[in-house]
């Protein structure tokens, strides 16, 4: 079993930033990638940003390109964003997304953290 914890989130004005943080805690795994995605009221929830361990490959949703960035650190099995210029339209609880290998037993699963809010006033 792996579990996910988020921090980070929270009230910030139109314009503002904020650091989110997950951090991928268990034992015998490995992290093949890890991402952020978000959910509006009466929204899909949607992808917003993704990077892989192995290269630091990284995808945004074009509504964040620009503004967002994703960055990771595989030592401490944690992936961050950093979200400047915040936009009312961000406003969302954003959860962490992981697929991991579990070693003992071998095999590949997804992942999800508790979510956590995001709201941006205007």
């Amino acid at each position: 079993q792996v579990q996910l914890v988020e921090s980070g989130g929270g009230l910030v004005q139109a314009g503002g930033s904020l650091r989110l943080s997950c951090a991928a805690s268990g034992s015998a795994f490995r992290i093949n990638a890890m991402g952020w995605y978000r959910q509006a009221p009466g929204k899909q929830r949607e992808l917003v940003a993704h990077i892989t361990s192995a290269t630091g490959s990284t995808t945004y949703a074009d509504s964040v390109k620009g503004r967002f960035t994703i960055s990771r650190d595989n030592a401490k099995n944690t992936v961050y964003l950093q979200m400047n210029s915040l936009k009312p339209e961000d406003t969302a609880v954003y959860y962490c997304n992981a697929d991991a290998r579990l070693l003992l037993p071998s095999g590949s699963r997804n992942y999800w953290g508790q979510g956590t809010q995001v709201t941006v006033s205007s």
